[in-house]
């Protein structure tokens, strides 16, 4: 689930929630991330100032107290709301995960063991709110959010609350999502009964098995006029064959003809174990194979940097008179020690046999020396590495005998 900052014209908390951030955005408000005082994070709905009046906030009071009396474990939990405030708002669960709607068009449909097995648990999960005398009239994928321990529905009551600033008898002006809207609903009919939520869960179980809806258009209109003209059949192209009988009757175009949840749930189950499966595993299978979507919520926002206390500021230096009258000092830096030993003697450069070493300067001497004879000229001197080494002779062994003594 994307969660952005907040706005500059945003409120910073509505009751006793602090917003940390925006979730989503509506035609009839804005959805916040919003956390108690005990630290529960919280979806936080704020209806827009320009669809609420006298009439809209009576009806929201009615639908809050509903809101109060549902329970179950697959329904976003109420948490808080006030119907009379500036700006009426609505506390709800938070649900850390994608909605079915982004899953699909991210990773693709799901298959028809984990359709059917979602379809399960939110045909149980509506029946649980039919029980209580309150409609969804809004189910759609965006309303199925995918939380780390499952599906759950969010938004009940809205479509009633909306519907208190729109006659139902009013011409072509009806409040939902059309592309899962049953044709009595999408006709204005009233009232209506709980066939509507059947149609709009075999609408979700469509998109979630093929990735498209029952019908489709260019615009809202011709979506309408579709989805209520009898002889336009809801498209099943790309339903899995052990889906297509179900999913025909759940999108009958009269309300007679679907089937109720409890059948549903039955024939869900039935698909599920057709694959091998029972139907907790196939559960756990989806929740595992949507709990890799979890996206953390944003982090809470850094607090306004505060100024320095005025005993804590250290004072400026003052600026420099104009001028070098106090040069900087230079800095003395050693001389770097060379890598050679101070101690260790001169290398003596290698002598080549083609450049003869050269000859030391000789002194005169007297013609009477004994060594006074010159040596010849190309004989190398004497001592270096290149003259060729002659053998001295050698000196014959001297054996002293010793006489024996007389016997």
């Amino acid at each position: 689930m994307q969660i952005t900052p907040l706005n500059p014209e945003d409120p910073l908390s509505l009751g006793d929630f602090d917003l940390l951030g925006r979730i989503g955005q509506g035609g009839m408000g804005q959805v916040f991330l919003g956390e108690s005082p005990g630290g529960e994070p919280a979806a936080v709905k704020v209806i827009k100032p320009s669809v609420v009046d006298s009439e809209s906030r009576r009806r929201f009071a009615q639908e809050i107290e509903i809101l109060k009396t549902i329970w179950g474990a697959r329904l976003a939990a109420f948490l808080g709301a006030d119907a009379e405030a500036e700006r009426p708002w609505l506390a709800t669960e938070y649900v850390a995960g994608p909605d079915l709607a982004r899953h699909v068009e991210s990773h693709g449909p799901l298959t028809s063991a984990l359709t059917a097995a979602l379809g399960a648990v939110l045909a149980e999960a509506v029946s649980t709110v039919h029980t209580q005398g309150l409609l969804h009239r809004d189910l759609k994928p965006a309303n199925i959010l995918l939380g780390p321990n499952g599906p759950k529905i969010i938004d009940f009551g809205l479509a009633a609350f909306t519907e208190s600033s729109v006659s139902l008898t009013a011409p072509h002006q009806v409040v939902g999502t059309p592309v899962c809207m049953a044709p009595e609903q999408a006709a204005g009919e009233k009232p209506l009964t709980p066939a509507v939520d059947v149609y709009a869960l075999g609408a979700v179980l469509l998109f979630a098995s093929t990735g498209h809806y029952p019908h489709q258009a260019a615009t809202p209109y011709m979506v309408f006029h579709l989805v209520t003209d009898p002889g336009t059949a809801p498209d099943l192209s790309g339903v899995p064959a052990d889906l297509v009988p179900l999913l025909t009757d759940m999108l009958a175009h009269r309300a007679q003809d679907r089937p109720s949840l409890a059948e549903v749930v039955r024939r869900c189950r039935a698909v599920v174990e057709a694959h091998g499966l029972k139907i907790a595993q196939a559960r756990r299978r989806l929740t595992a194979l949507t709990a890799r979507q979890h996206s953390p919520a944003v982090p809470r926002p850094r607090p306004p940097r505060r100024p320095p206390s005025p005993s804590r500021t250290c004072p400026r230096r003052p600026p420099r008179p104009p001028g070098n009258r106090h040069p900087r000092p230079t800095r003395w830096c050693p001389r770097p020690r060379s890598r050679r030993r101070p101690h260790s003697p001169p290398r003596r450069p290698p002598c080549s046999r083609s450049r003869p070493h050269p000859r030391p300067r000789r002194l005169p001497r007297s013609r009477s020396h004994p060594r006074s004879r010159p040596r010849s000229r190309g004989h190398p001197t004497p001592g270096c590495p290149s003259a060729p080494r002659t053998a001295a002779p050698r000196k014959a062994p001297t054996v002293t005998r010793r006489h024996r003594p007389a016997p």
